[in-house]
């Protein structure tokens, strides 16, 4: 017989039972379509001829942003001659490479279809693309000064950039601190402002040392991660007239605006890389895309507004596709439900205008990455989701939706599936999931708990031997990440439950 679904803590909110059927699960307001490459922008057998015409053979990111002038401004990190012989970064002979920190490239461009022609580049000499921003090149000093996100206001150009003490394992690296450099002069010449600087802790985890910038009714947003591919996204603006004001910079607390960097909370789970963020008119939503190193994928998120909530993630790129990939930034011309971005390979260490279809759904957020565990490859359970204890992923229609489904499988102990998401504090939210137990399943279970471990709000019961949809409300309180899960605690032979269709969604 199947038990009653009892009420285990306080902050438990209200839970439900709803029968067993078909219903689409909800979706993340913005989702991709397959992606297409467009063209190769940089490099030998590019549509620009960079290396005849920029001395520009290899080179990463692709930066952009609007100079509000009738051009694109494209910002690259290092970058090397034609002494480089790749793959990736600094490879050849050091004295032939011409290694460049940063470059400078300008396009005028609206046909997107076909590549991005560029017209110009900021140059030293004729025909040679210069170091814009300079960098000492002293590895465990400055070993480079990279750009991560660029902006106008007005005629004035800013640059946010990242002064890298040194490189690291794969995905990760160390930075001296981020700062704001300007330019006047359409990016020909520019000016590291020494107040407008955000230093780096002794632990290397300021939370804005790589950054993405956007504009919004007179406000400069700063969308901040720390140094590598690994952290959370953090949120802070300033007035647009006081960009190099480094004390009118005002961080989101998850409530307001706080004077205090320490007050700023996540707006997105990581692990985030290289972001990128833009208002997208079609889907009226912004837009966040970055590198998910777990999951070597370029990903999409979604949000009414900056603050979030912000959408689980959609694959748009996977690696498996294109090794090596990173570096993703959308094009502030992209119309319509044509989303055109640029993307870095390692190898062949270059850049590539790719492009992907936007829908709106327009079901509430689901705020779950692979709510339906339909990107996952194998039969063990991967990024963004994390096994604790005994199970796997089913890949032969046993879900309740789709082709995949996850579960977990013992006889006793605790066995669960779980995810990190960030929630918005002092907001009310609903998880929902879609489970099937067998019939000796007397302990299943369906929660939020902290990082830290604390039990937020949780619903147990007994078998379902059905899908069945099961659901908990409650409140984030202090909290802005938090782990969902779902499984079950067994006591006798071959326990076991199937889970699917996973939502998290705020409600009012």
């Amino acid at each position: 017989m199947r038990k009653r679904w009892l009420l285990v803590v306080p902050a438990l909110i209200a839970a439900s039972l709803v029968p067993a059927d078909r219903a689409t699960p909800a979706q993340a307001a913005a989702v991709p379509s397959p992606v297409d490459r467009v063209a190769k922008l940089t490099g030998p057998q590019s549509i620009n001829d960079t290396e005849a015409r920029f001395g520009l053979k290899a080179t990463d990111l692709g930066i952009l942003w609007d100079n509000g002038s009738g051009e694109i401004l494209t910002a690259f990190g290092d970058s090397y001659g034609s002494g480089w012989t790749g793959p990736g970064g600094g490879a050849g002979d050091q004295a032939t490479i011409d290694w460049r920190c940063n470059l400078l490239l300008r396009s005028t461009d609206h046909t997107l279809s076909d590549g991005m022609s560029f017209d110009s580049a900021a140059e030293d000499r004729p025909g040679h693309a210069k170091e814009f921003l300079p960098c000492k090149k002293i590895d465990r000093d400055e070993h480079t000064v990279i750009p991560t996100a660029g902006i106008s206001v007005g005629k004035r150009q800013y640059v946010q950039y990242m002064s890298v003490n040194y490189w690291g394992p794969p995905g990760s690296w160390f930075t001296n601190y981020s700062g704001f450099a300007y330019s006047d002069d359409n990016g020909e010449t520019w000016t590291k402002d020494p107040g407008a600087r955000w230093q780096n802790t002794k632990a290397w985890d300021d939370n804005f040392q790589m950054t993405a910038l956007a504009k919004d009714k007179g406000y400069v947003y700063m969308i901040g991660t720390p140094n590598g591919r690994f952290g959370s996204a953090h949120l802070a603006r300033v007035p647009e007239q006081q960009v190099l004001q480094k004390k009118a910079w005002r961080y989101w607390d998850g409530r307001t605006w706080s004077p205090q960097e320490s007050a700023a909370v996540p707006i997105a789970a990581g692990p985030i890389g290289e972001v990128s963020v833009q208002w997208n008119a079609y889907t009226g939503k912004w837009l966040m895309m970055y590198l998910d190193e777990h999951r070597a994928s370029i990903v999409l998120r979604s949000a009414t507004d900056l603050t979030g909530p912000w959408s689980g993630e959609q694959v748009v790129v996977k690696g498996t596709d294109y090794p090596g990939l990173y570096g993703s930034f959308m094009h502030p011309w992209s119309q319509g439900p044509d989303l055109y971005f640029t993307m870095a390979q390692w190898d062949p260490y270059n850049v590539f205008l790719m492009h992907t279809k936007l829908t709106d759904d327009g079901r509430t957020t689901n705020l779950v990455s692979d709510p339906g565990f339909e990107a996952q490859t194998s039969g063990t359970p991967s990024a963004p989701w994390q096994l604790s204890g005994t199970g796997g992923i089913d890949r032969s229609n046993l879900g309740h939706s789709g082709t995949n489904n996850a579960f977990v499988r013992d006889s006793i102990g605790t066995h669960q599936l779980q995810q990190t998401v960030a929630v918005r504090p002092n907001h009310r939210y609903r998880l929902s999931a879609w489970v099937r137990t067998a019939e000796n399943n007397s302990e299943t279970m369906l929660g939020v708990r902290t990082l830290r471990g604390r039990t937020i709000a949780q619903q147990t019961g007994g078998a379902h031997p059905q899908y069945t949809q099961v659901s908990v409300d409650f409140d984030s309180g202090r909290e802005s990440l938090i782990q969902l899960y779902a499984g079950f605690f067994g006591h006798s032979q071959d326990v076991w439950l199937q889970l699917d269709d996973v939502v998290l969604e705020e409600i009012r």
